[in-house]
């Protein structure tokens, strides 16, 4: 198996809102904020007018990618034996992503993300973790860890206690290591964990500059890049209407964004250029070659309501 995939399994809830909704339930415009209580959720949820129900994931959502462009991949996340959970693992068996969990009957209902669009096409993540957030060193098996040629893991398997232990399993019996940082509130949250993943742990670490740029408490971009430059690793990181960088040791690569592209919808937009970085990369293609598959499926997913192409 060229990934294998270890994150939230998560279904997503997409819902079109206006700006007054995110103030109103004091959220932060393009964060993803984590609620603890199934009640507040469900009454979040239920003055919004559902649009689309698709199973995702940050690390999933790659892992689907990458699928979508012929590399045989798999993934770990922890589900429910119930209907979202049902519909979650069918979402991934159709995608031809191996399923390396066999749910049974929790305690917390499978993972919900809740995804508001403002009509600026950016979103807003309001996500009740069930028992996604539960994943333990149990539900990881060290033989598949091993099978695979990389494994994918997703900053926001941090944000409960147990996921860390899964996670440092994993990292042990793995080949080589890939994360996303994944939110910018999830990087301060856990600041310390995730320099020393990134300097000790790493092979390839994907984050967008506010991200890596809180990590390192950077006062600018020119920060950024000596501190890449002097990590020894690979650091790829996705700049907005910049474009992408490529930084491994000098080898410093950029890549600009498609223009005049009818954006619906950011959701995934990170996830599908790690995916069509990664194909790059365990295809043996050049880093501009990386950056510009990590741009076309990006460019793609956007122009689209949802996180899957």
């Amino acid at each position: 198996m060229k990934i294998l995939g270890i994150g939230n399994a998560i279904v997503d809830v997409i819902c079109k809102v206006d700006e007054n909704f995110i103030k109103q339930n004091n959220l932060t415009k393009g964060t993803m904020k984590l609620i603890f209580d199934d009640k507040e959720f469900k009454s979040m949820l239920s003055n919004l007018k559902i649009e689309k129900t698709i199973s995702g994931g940050s690390v999933a959502n790659s892992i689907v990618g990458l699928s979508q462009l012929e590399n045989k991949v798999g993934f770990i996340g922890k589900i429910n034996d119930d209907d979202l959970g049902n519909k979650y693992e069918e979402g991934l068996k159709t995608e031809n992503v191996d399923y390396f969990y066999s749910k049974k009957k929790e305690e917390l209902p499978t993972g919900t993300c809740l995804i508001l669009v403002t009509p600026d096409s950016e979103r807003t993540m309001c996500t009740f973790l069930g028992t996604a957030g539960k994943i333990n060193e149990s539900d990881i098996n060290p033989e598949d860890i091993k099978k695979s040629e990389m494994i994918f893991l997703e900053g926001y398997l941090w944000d409960e206690g147990e996921p860390k232990k899964a996670f440092e399993k994993a990292i042990q019996n793995a080949n080589k290591v890939a994360m996303s940082l994944s939110d910018q509130f999830c990087v301060e949250r856990h600041k310390n964990h995730f320099l020393d993943l990134v300097k000790n742990k790493l092979d390839i670490t994907f984050a967008n500059e506010q991200e890596i740029t809180s990590l390192i408490s950077a006062k600018n971009f020119d920060e950024v890049v000596d501190f890449a430059k002097n990590l020894g690793k690979w650091l790829v990181i996705t700049r907005g209407e910049k474009g992408a960088i490529s930084i491994n040791g000098n080898e410093i690569i950029e890549n600009g964004i498609i223009k005049n592209l009818k954006i619906v919808d950011l959701t995934g937009a990170g996830d599908l250029f790690a995916a069509g970085f990664l194909h790059g990369m365990i295809n043996k293609m050049d880093t501009l070659e990386c950056l510009e598959k990590g741009k076309e499926m990006s460019s793609k997913v956007i122009q689209q309501i949802g996180a899957r192409l």
